[in-house]
């Protein structure tokens, strides 16, 4: 099971955008996906479609002790034809471990308790039987991102390809290397998401290259596109595959699943 936190404490640069979509991309290849919503605004959650001011049980009971992952995460079935590819019928099911705003409290609630950055850690615990779990992080620093890098074993951090992407980016950089050094020795970044990319602007390229030499290997070939599709999507609680299927959004975001999917084919084969 890989466990990665996509993180950026920079709002709007495609956080919540890339973990539901990674996650339902890898899931049209067939692995079992778990997707967590650590963010009190519920955007992944409503993103997928799920209300949740209407659920009994979110992240904030299981981190109460009132109830466990396995039964608070929610199945989410998606089915969707992809035009871009020759067998473009696909179908799974992922699963999504739903947030509430109940989780805003967070750093007051749970920040005497002993032991409070591993809450997400002893939650899982409980279950081993997913691929990929992706855990989409609030836009700050506090103690529900905390427990995100507690827990995983990599990081995915999205940049918008533009002037101010790297502005901001080395106090993220020093909190992960804090925590690795610290809490969880095993986490590494180990992709970095070019988001809302516009080939015919010479400053969207330019800033390509430099964050490409800043972070070598660990920038993903694939960029996102700027597209509308992938902004109105959530709104429809839809993924961009089923939302539209023939968008760029549809086609970089299951390129970019690909991508990692044979990446980490490779890396477990020659481990």
């Amino acid at each position: 099971m890989i466990s990665v936190a996509i993180i950026n404490q920079k709002g709007g640069v495609g956080k919540t955008t890339s973990a539901v979509n990674l996650g339902a991309g890898l899931s049209l290849l067939k692995k079992k996906i778990l997707l967590i919503d650590l963010d009190p605004q519920a955007h992944l959650t409503y993103s997928t479609g799920i209300k949740a001011h209407e659920l009994s049980r979110t992240l904030y009971h299981v981190f109460r002790g009132d109830a466990s992952v396995s039964e608070t995460i929610i199945p989410r079935p998606i089915e969707v034809n992809l035009p871009f590819l020759k067998n473009g019928k696909k179908s799974n099911t992922f699963f999504v471990l739903p947030a509430s705003l109940d989780l805003s409290g967070a750093d007051l609630e749970f920040g005497g308790i002993a032991g409070r950055e591993f809450l997400l850690k002893e939650s899982l615990s409980q279950i081993n039987d997913f691929d990929y779990v992706f855990i989409d992080c609030p836009p700050s620093l506090g103690l529900l991102t905390l427990n995100a890098l507690t827990t995983a074993d990599e990081v995915y951090i999205p940049l918008q390809t533009e002037f101010l992407a790297l502005q901001g980016i080395s106090k993220l950089l020093e909190t992960i290397e804090i925590v690795r050094k610290r809490l969880n020795r095993n986490i590494k970044i180990t992709g970095i998401i070019g988001t809302r990319f516009d080939g015919r602007k010479r400053l969207n390229r330019e800033v390509v290259e430099k964050i490409r030499d800043y972070f070598g290997k660990q920038f993903f070939n694939t960029l996102i596109r700027e597209n509308i599709s992938l902004a109105e999507a959530p709104s429809f609680g839809k993924t961009i595959y089923e939302y539209k299927p023939d968008s760029y959004g549809s086609e970089d975001y299951f390129k970019l699943s690909v991508e990692i999917f044979e990446r980490d084919k490779t890396k477990n084969n020659t481990a």
